[in-house]
C-alpha cells in the first residue's frame, strides 16, 4: 500500500512560496488594486448580483483581492485560506485598502472549528477545488455555513482543461477523479518565469462529482453555465480574442474552459 500523501503540508508550502511572487506580479497588479481596481470578473459578478449588506464567506481566498473587492461592493466578508503567508498578505492588503474584511488561516475541512456563524453567501472561484480530495466533505461544509435560503456562488476552471498537458498538446490526465496527482512545477501561473520550483498535490473533479456533492448536501442547483474562454491569462499558448477573454490558440473555441453555478440551501 502506498503511504498517504501529506497534501496539506505540501500545498501549504507551495502557496507560501508562491505568494511573494504573486504580490509583485503584473498578473495581480497590486498597485492598481490598491487604487481601487476590482478584481472580480463579469461571470461571478453576474451571479452575485447586488451584495450590499450581505454576509459572504470566501473560501480559498489567496491573498484577499476578491475578498476585498466583495467588501468594496458593500458585503461583510470573511476570507479563508490554507496559506499563512497569503493570509498575512491579505490582512496587510485590506489595511492598505481600508477594507474591513476578516481573514482566517485554516484548512477548510477544519473550518467549523474557526467559524460558528452562518452566511448569506458562500463564494469560491477559479482554481480552488483541485486542491481538495473530498468534494462531499467540501459541499457539506458549504451547506453548514449557509443560512436557510443562502446562496452558494461558484466559478471554476473546467475539468476538461485539466486533462491536457501544460502545453495543450495531448491528453495527459483523466477527466474523472482517479486519486491524487503529485507533481513538481517551475514558475507560477502568475509569473511563468519566476525562480520558483515547488511540489504540489491536486485532484481532478468532473462536473458530475461537483453537482452530485452539492445535491447530496441538500443544496439546490439554481443555475449552471459553461464558457469557452478563461477571463484569466493563466495558461500556456493563449490568445486574447476579446478584451479580457482568453482561449488556447490551438484549440480556439472547441473546449469549455470555465463553468459557473449557483445553488441555494433548502430550508
Amino acid at each position: 500500500m502506498k503511504p498517504e500523501i501529506d497534501y496539506i503540508s505540501i500545498n501549504k508550502n507551495s502557496w507560501n512560496k508562491k505568494t511573494p511572487h504573486h504580490l509583485v506580479s503584473d498578473f495581480y497588479d497590486v498597485p492598481a488594486f490598491v487604487e481601487g481596481k476590482n478584481s472580480l470578473k463579469d461571470i461571478e459578478l453576474t451571479l452575485l448580483g447586488d451584495i450590499k449588506g450581505k454576509s459572504i464567506l470566501h473560501l480559498q481566498c489567496h491573498f484577499g483581492q476578491d475578498s476585498i473587492s466583495l467588501s468594496r461592493l458593500g458585503a461583510h466578508v470573511t476570507g479563508v485560506d490554507l496559506s499563512d503567508e497569503s493570509i498575512k498578505a491579505a490582512k496587510e492588503l485590506a489595511k492598505n485598502c481600508n477594507a474591513s474584511c476578516e481573514f482566517i488561516c485554516c484548512n477548510i475541512y477544519e473550518l467549523e472549528q474557526y467559524i460558528d456563524k452562518k452566511f448569506d453567501i458562500v463564494f469560491t472561484s477559479y482554481g480552488t477545488i483541485g486542491w481538495l480530495p473530498d468534494l462531499q466533505k467540501w459541499a457539506n461544509i458549504i451547506a453548514n455555513c449557509l443560512q436557510p435560503n443562502g446562496q452558494f456562488i461558484f466559478v471554476e476552471f473546467h475539468p476538461v482543461v485539466w486533462m491536457f498537458d501544460e502545453q495543450f498538446e495531448k491528453i495527459s490526465y483523466p477527466y474523472l477523479n482517479s486519486g491524487p496527482i503529485a507533481e513538481t512545477y517551475t514558475g507560477t501561473y502568475a509569473d511563468k518565469s519566476a525562480d520558483l520550483t515547488q511540489e504540489y498535490v491536486m485532484w481532478n473533479h468532473g462536473i458530475g462529482e461537483v453537482l452530485s456533492s452539492l445535491i447530496n448536501a441538500n443544496l439546490k442547483i439554481t443555475s449552471f453555465e459553461e464558457f469557452d474562454y478563461s477571463p484569466y491569462n493563466c495558461f500556456n499558448k493563449t490568445n486574447e480574442f476579446e478584451k479580457g477573454k482568453y482561449r488556447i490558440s490551438t484549440l480556439e473555441n472547441r473546449i469549455p474552459m470555465v463553468y459557473a453555478l449557483s445553488a441555494s440551501k433548502n430550508k
